[in-house]
Formats: C-alpha cells, structure tokens, sequence
C-alpha cells in the first residue's frame, strides 16, 4: 500500500491483500486470534472508564435532590439548568471527540475524554458557587458525551469476532454499576462529612481520579491497528498488531479455527448504501432515549400518579436500577450468537409491551418486577444497538458517525421530558406510554428495514 500525504492511503481498503499493512491483511490476523491478556487488558481499562463516565451522569440524579432540600433549597429553573448543563456539553462534545478519533486516533481521543472529564469534576468539587458547578459539569459534560461511543468503536475494531458482542455487553454491564455505586457513596458519606467536605464534592473527587487513571492506563495500550491500517500507516499497524499476536503467543495458545475470509470490497464511502446506514443510525439513536431514558426518569412520577407514596416511588426507583447490570452481563453469554437486528426488534417489541402492562398496573410489587424488567431490556437494547452500529459503519468514519448519533441521542435525552411529562399530565400514564410505544413501533419498523448485523464476521471497512 502506498501511503498518501496527510496519513490517507491511496489505494483502497482490502487493495494489496499481500502487504502485511493493508487493511486486509491487518483484519485477517486480528480476527484469526484468540482472546489474549492484551484484550483483556483493553476491555478492563475501557470499562473503568465507562465506569467513571456513567457514575458521572447517575450524580446528577443524587444532586437534584441534594438541592432541592434544605440547606440548598435551590429554584428549579436554577437545578433545571445544572442538571441540562451535563446533557448540552455531551451533545457538543461527542461529534468533536468523534473527529479526533478518526483524525487523531482511538485512544488519543479516548485519553482526551478522560483528562477532560478529570478536569471537570475536579472542577465541580471545588466549586464554590451555582455557576461555577454550572460551568464545571457542563465541562464534564462535554467529555462524557464522546466516551461511550468511542469506546464502542475501539472495542468492536480489536476484539476477535466470535467474542467482540460478549465483550462489549461486559464492558456496559459492568460500567453500568458506575451510577449505583455513586449514589451508594454519596448516601454512606453524607452523615459523615469527612474533612467537613460533602459527601458530593468527595464523589466528585474520586470520580477525577478514576478518570485520570484511566487515561493514564490507556497510553500504555496499543492503537487500534484496524484503525492504523484504514489511516494509511501501514508501519504502526503491523507494530500494534504485533502486540496483539505477540500476547497470544505468551499463552501459548493457537488461533480459533479458521480466520475470517477477506473483508469484500464495497461501496465507496460517499455513495447511497453508506449514507442510508448514517441515517438509520442517527434516527435510531435519536428515538431510543424516549424510552430507554424517559422511562427510568419519569416511572417513579408515574407512581405518584397513580396514587404511591414518595417513599414508594424512591424505593421503586432504587430497585429497578438492578436489572440493567445483572440483564446485560447475562446476555453476554449469548449475544454472539444473536442476529443484531432481529434481537433490537424483539426488544423494542419487548419493551412496548412492558410499558403498557405497567401503565395499566395498579399493585407495587408487579409494578416494581415491570420496571426492573423494561430497564433491563432498555439496557441490552442501548448495548446491542452500539454493537450493531459499530459492526456495521466504515472504519475511517466509525467514531465520527457514531458520536454524531450519540450527540442526537443526548438531544432527544433533554427534549423527552418536555413532551412525555406534559404528555403524563394531560393523558395520564397510558398518555405517556403511548408516545413511548409510537417511538418503539417506529424504531422497530427502520430495523426491520435496515442491514443484518454482522455477529462472528469482520467488522466493516466501507460500507
């Protein structure tokens, strides 16, 4: 492969099968190997990052009510304001990093999500007014927007094929404990007070330092050689490559069965197929927050509709946050053995029955055991819907593809509760699960209507 100026290649992917650089060749050996500690490695830094990311996002839940109450007492439009100032940076921020991951790299983008977001809750904790705290998490915002679906795309172009779902379903199971485990430290520190320091500022402050230390860990990992490959630098490829196979080796253990066939040549990147997939994925990612969000915001309201206590709601808030873990670590086992698009429609079929049967409910155990279940199924959905975007979108564009419909996912995050709250008021819980289950009904419809997934196949190069 001949290398362009600026770090394209001239020829296309797949072009030169022979050259131990091309994109071809690169996939070839990557998808022949087996899980290393190298993967491992990648898998378990990417979701101490996802960890901090999310636990990030679940402290504002523990702040809204921190100043809603006395000592605070502060105006709603005020919290309303410091509660969207995290959600306006991450739709700003995810298309930028996404840039700078197709320009600069996955895991310089991914280094630069994480000092910043540091820097931002670091900034947060040592705050010492509204806007400041205002200013600081929408900083934090900002970085957090771009992490999710950047490590989505480093996961899915290193992990060998027959695993790379089970991988990424582990990484959102596990990161998803981040947002329980923030609200869990900010109760057990709030009595105390150590070093006369609330207990928010010191969930602030170990969140800073999950997030440096994650940066920190990620230089010492290898490139994406996938990536190397598709930017024309061919030399670092094969050096990162190298580690990769240079870690199976150390375990002394032979590839899978057979490698993958060659990747096809495609479509050029410009041409209907490619922009047809942008499009799908942005308005998937656009409609699933009405749900996979709306619900888990506003079911502990829809309590109170029909006539629940506060007390009842929180503790029905609390219990249904244990299914998204424990259901997404469980369909890891089996993920890889499911076609991408058939299973998000199941889901989505899943979920507008869950959301009608809990509107119609009236007694708190079953309400309860239908809420655990919708944002179980919520969770694999948003997992699985990474894991089919990313298999399927070209590898020069991955990232920025990706975070462009991520940041349309944090719009329509901000706008649900403009519509589904008015919508609950007006209409009353079978009002508002109707809106729910017409968005449902329509992401259904576009992935029925859109390409299969590619589970236990080579990522794609073009589309």
């Amino acid at each position: 492969m001949v290398e362009a100026r600026g770090g394209r290649p001239d020829a296309p992917d797949g072009a030169e099968n022979g050259h131990d650089g091309s994109v071809a060749a690169i996939t070839q050996r990557l998808d022949a190997l087996p899980v290393t500690r190298l993967h491992l490695a990648i898998l378990a830094v990417s979701t101490l990052g996802l960890f901090a990311d999310i636990a990030e996002v679940a402290l504002s839940n523990a702040l809204a009510a921190i100043f809603l109450a006395p000592p605070h007492n502060l105006p709603r439009s005020s919290l309303s304001l410091l509660l969207a100032s995290v959600f306006a940076g991450g739709a700003v921020g995810a298309p930028i990093f996404g840039l700078l991951g197709d320009r600069l790299g996955r895991m310089r983008a991914l280094q630069a999500s994480l000092v910043l977001m540091a820097i931002g809750s670091f900034g947060a904790a040592l705050s010492a007014g509204l806007t400041s705290l205002t200013v600081a998490r929408a900083v934090s915002g900002f970085a957090i927007g771009g992490f999710p679906p950047l490590v989505a795309t480093l996961l899915a172009e290193v992990m060998p094929p027959r695993q790379r779902g089970a991988m990424l379903m582990v990484c959102a199971g596990i990161g998803f404990i981040g947002g329980s485990a923030v609200i869990l430290l900010v109760q057990i520190l709030a009595p105390a007070s150590p070093l006369g320091m609330e207990a928010w500022r010191w969930a602030l402050i170990l969140g800073a330092g999950l997030a440096a230390l994650a940066a920190a860990l990620f230089a010492l990992l290898p490139e994406s050689p996938r990536w190397l490959a598709a930017a024309g630098r061919p030399v670092e490829a094969r050096e990162a490559c190298r580690r990769f196979t240079d870690s199976a080796r150390s375990r002394q253990a032979a590839p899978a069965g057979e490698p993958p066939a060659p990747p096809k040549a495609r479509a050029p990147a410009d041409e209907p197929p490619a922009r047809r997939r942008i499009v799908l994925f942005i308005a998937l990612y656009a409609l699933a927050p009405w749900a996979t969000l709306g619900f888990p915001l506003l079911s502990a309201v829809v309590l109170l509709e029909k006539g629940f206590k506060v007390e009842q709601s929180l503790v029905f808030a609390a219990l249904s946050l244990l299914g998204p873990p424990v259901g997404t670590l469980l369909t890891a086992l089996v993920v890889d053995r499911l076609e991408r698009r058939a299973s998000l429609a199941v889901l989505a079929g899943t979920m507008a029955g869950l959301g009608t049967a809990f509107a119609a409910s009236t007694g708190f155990v079953t309400l309860v055991l239908l809420g655990i279940a919708f944002n179980t199924a919520a969770a694999t959905y948003g997992a699985i819907l990474s894991i089919y975007a990313t298999e399927l979108l070209p590898t020069r564009r991955r990232a920025s593809i990706l975070t462009c419909a991520w940041a349309g996912g944090r719009i329509a995050s901000a706008l649900a509760p403009f519509v589904l709250l008015p919508a609950l008021t007006a209409y009353g819980p079978h009002g508002m699960f109707a809106v729910i289950t017409a968005v449902l009904v329509a992401s259904a419809a576009l992935l029925l209507g859109g390409p299969r997934g590619l589970s236990g196949q080579p990522v794609a190069h073009t589309p």
